[in-house]
């Protein structure tokens, strides 16, 4: 039996209040799924890039996700009617965009209880472990995020961003070999997937393996020419080999594309390669 339709676009409250209503009353959101991977490549994006790099990534997502969900809020001021099925369905993928939304203003914990939600309705919907994971990441609980991803993988091996993000988290846990074992997972499934050669590159970095991780940035960088994060930390792996004309070159090739070179490096360069710029 279908359930008599409403219109709330004339509601008080916020956009949270107007989504809670519409889970109340069991319409589908249209649009939402469509939201809901945008919103998730942004994250993921921010999710790749590690190093110096949460800062300028999170105020670009802050801008883009905020005009994501001016629109997704507004297609919830009209809700169709559904069967009970359905509407279940429709419950959970409203539960994780609530999520996406709290994770966007940094509110961790309310989107983890809205992702926790979603998996009590549909307990194999991958996304809102992938997402639920990256919650956990950023409150500093990888060993959880981890479990997550695991969850998430066991239900789609070939799930891609679920390795990205585990390699991520063992890469924040100093797990450099299991890191980089997941980063390989991902290019034998997809073999131009940028972010996992950059990803790849700085756990080389870190295990002092230079000559890798420049070729993983050089590789992310033929996929991507406009990986500015790939030529900032390439010119890092070259500045620890010494090789400082090359490192200068990445460091201004960088800053054209708009990435911020911390100044303590610009400054530890300058001094080793005595050169201004």
């Amino acid at each position: 039996m279908l359930e008599e339709s409403f219109d709330i676009g004339n509601i008080e409250g916020g956009p949270s209040e107007k989504v809670e209503l519409c889970m109340r009353k069991g319409p589908k959101a249209a649009g939402l799924l469509e939201y809901g991977r945008a919103a998730q490549e942004s994250i993921n994006s921010r999710g790749g890039l590690i190093i110096r790099r949460e800062v300028t990534m999170k105020n670009k997502l802050s801008n883009s996700i905020q005009v994501i969900l001016i629109i997704v809020f507004s297609m919830l001021f009209s809700c169709a009617t559904t069967p009970k099925g359905q509407q279940r369905s429709s419950e959970a993928k409203v539960y994780l965009n609530r999520g996406y939304y709290f994770a966007s203003k940094d509110q961790y914990d309310e989107a983890i209880s809205d992702y926790t939600k979603a998996l009590e309705i549909n307990p194999r919907y991958i996304e809102a472990y992938n997402n639920r994971g990256l919650a956990y990441a950023s409150k500093g609980q990888y060993d959880d995020a981890i479990s997550d991803y695991n969850k998430a993988l066991k239900i789609n091996p070939r799930y891609i961003e679920a390795y990205n993000n585990r390699g991520n988290a063992h890469l924040n846990k100093g797990q450099y070999d299991d890191a980089i074992s997941d980063y390989n997972k991902i290019l034998k499934i997809e073999s131009r997937y940028a972010v996992a050669y950059y990803n790849r590159g700085i756990a080389y970095i870190a295990k002092d393996q230079y000559d890798q991780a420049i070729s993983d940035f050089s590789k992310a960088l033929e996929i991507l020419p406009g990986f500015e994060a790939a030529y900032g930390n390439r010119g890092r792996a070259y500045y620890l080999k010494k090789n400082y004309d090359k490192s200068w070159d990445d460091v201004k090739k960088a800053q054209e594309l708009g990435y911020q070179i911390p100044p303590e490096f610009i400054d530890a360069l300058r001094k080793a390669s005595g050169r201004q710029k």
